[in-house]
């Protein structure tokens, strides 16, 4: 059985996906860069976040998750708000994403030191 936790991240896994399938067909037929990059960057990390959510894992693991889903919708949304809505989403908002996706990379693969079994 899953926790709640584990299930936030199947649910944030199965909707990027679908999101990035569906930007990707937006920008293929309609062209927009930021689209395209925001898909991609939505392909490349739902398989993570549904990983996270299937295998579970330490506090840890859990964290780095956390920390790669909040910069992955920074990152992205800024980029499909300046798309749609041409303004940002605040201020920094993408370099604050990316950061945080790189350091929710980081503290996944540090998770790895935590020992799994630890709750």
């Amino acid at each position: 059985m899953h926790s709640q936790t584990h299930t936030v991240f199947i649910l944030a896994g199965g909707v990027a996906g679908a999101a990035g399938v569906a930007l990707s067909a937006v920008a293929a037929h309609a062209g927009g860069g930021n689209v395209g990059t925001a898909a991609s960057f939505l392909l490349a990390h739902a398989p993570a976040l549904l990983a996270i959510g299937l295998l579970g894992g330490n506090r840890v693991l859990s964290a780095g998750g956390a920390i790669l889903l909040a910069g992955l919708a920074l990152f992205c949304g800024d980029l499909l708000m300046r798309h749609y809505a041409g303004t940002r989403l605040f201020p920094m908002s993408a370099p604050i994403g990316g950061t945080a996706m790189i350091a929710g990379w980081l503290v996944i693969a540090a998770s790895a030191l935590a020992g799994r079994g630890r709750p």
